[in-house]
């Protein structure tokens, strides 16, 4: 997502939000450093994220610094509401947070309140252990949820991309569909449905395609191989479709012939699980009530002790290495679900000693009536051949 991708007007209302925020908890000022969230605010996509940045929002309405390596800084300027941006090595070897000292330095915000963002996985350890010497006797407080819990809930405009996500993840379903044969390997049928939905206007999803058959249909994040498809593997595949950063993820279930008597009832029992964590999916119901709800079903067929992976999760604009947001659907999240919350529902059943597993994924928006769910392509089992 750049910056034309929303009107002007979204993005002000986006920072008038965070900035309302920030007067909430006293800060003066927000390091931002999360992909998703400088894209969120600015509307700057660059592939930045792959080492330290920070965007410099200040509560008061004024000029926007975004602080990255200066390889991406041409980008930037073209394709971001940023109105200054500064560039760290590249021409000489330069550590980004002294760079980033410097202009809190020449901006005199040392005495300045400063929100920190630390998301796991664009923040290290020695980046934040460096920043927090950097910047000793100024005031940092942690911030990494505070624009996280505001785009939880998205616009009419977002939840369209996320629609058209969703028509890509269907195309890649048909691709697979189409691709799946006997003597063919993971690996090529994988290419097949990346191929399609590139084609039809999806872009490279943040995190890769799961796709396990046979034997290894127990792992739950196993990548694509050259393990060559035979008769009677059954196999489940999940991937997300993007267009714009935003993502809407699938997994579905497929068979070449025949599936085994114990397959097709792994099918059947996560099925029902689905059906029952999105049957409980509307405004005011915590979390964990689509949790609780799948996980009964896959106890009453007593598979429980398999259930071995979240029951789903809130589903974000995607940077590399992930999609995911914090609503995330285990037995202890009472978080409360909100009316354009897009989340994930995908409860499984992984069990190594039979090396057999099942797992169905449809992404939903949380509606006042229920769950819009947002794959047009059934649940049903495919069976090829």
């Amino acid at each position: 997502m750049s910056s034309e991708f929303f009107d002007t007007a979204e993005f002000a209302e986006r920072q008038q939000r965070v900035r309302a925020k920030m007067a909430e908890e006293r800060l003066d000022l927000l390091f931002v450093t999360s992909p998703v969230n400088i894209n969120y605010l600015i509307g700057a996509a660059a592939k930045a994220y792959q080492v330290f940045q920070c965007l410099c929002f200040t509560r008061e309405a004024g000029p926007q610094l975004l602080l990255l390596r200066r390889s991406d800084v041409a980008e930037v300027t073209d394709l971001s509401l940023a109105d200054e941006v500064r560039g760290w090595g590249g021409l000489k070897a330069e550590d980004p947070i002294a760079v980033l000292a410097a202009i809190v330095d020449e901006k005199k915000w040392r005495r300045a309140r400063i929100g920190v963002e630390a998301p796991p996985y664009y923040m290290s350890v020695g980046n934040h252990r460096k920043l927090t010497a950097a910047l000793s006797g100024t005031e940092l407080v942690e911030a990494s949820d505070l624009i996280e819990n505001l785009k939880l809930v998205k616009s009419a405009a977002e939840l369209a991309y996320v629609r058209k996500a969703a028509m890509i993840a269907d195309v890649g379903i048909d691709a697979i569909s189409a691709a799946l044969a006997e003597g063919r390997t993971e690996r090529e049928v994988a290419a097949a449905a990346h191929g399609a939905m590139m084609a039809a206007g999806g872009e490279s999803p943040p995190s890769p395609m799961n796709f396990v058959s046979g034997e290894r249909t127990c792992y739950a994040h196993g990548l694509p191989t050259d393990r060559v498809l035979r008769r009677g593997d059954f196999m489940h595949v999940e991937f997300g479709g993007q267009y714009r950063r935003y993502c809407s993820t699938i997994a579905r279930h497929f068979s070449l012939g025949e599936p085994s008597a114990r397959a097709r009832q792994l099918h059947d029992v996560t099925r029902a699980a689905c059906e029952a964590a999105i049957g409980v999916i509307r405004p005011g119901v915590p979390a964990h009530a689509a949790h609780r709800a799948a996980a009964e079903v896959i106890r009453d067929a007593g598979l429980g002790e398999f259930h071995l992976h979240t029951t789903g999760y809130g589903i974000a604009p995607g940077f590399p290495p992930a999609w995911g947001e914090s609503i995330n659907m285990l037995d202890d999240n009472g978080a409360l679900l909100e009316e354009n919350m897009v989340v994930s529902i995908e409860p499984p059943v992984f069990i190594h000693p039979e090396r057999l597993g099942a797992r169905l994924i449809d992404c939903v928006i949380v509606r006042p009536g229920g769950a819009e769910i947002l794959s047009q392509r059934s649940q049903d089992l495919v069976v090829i051949g």
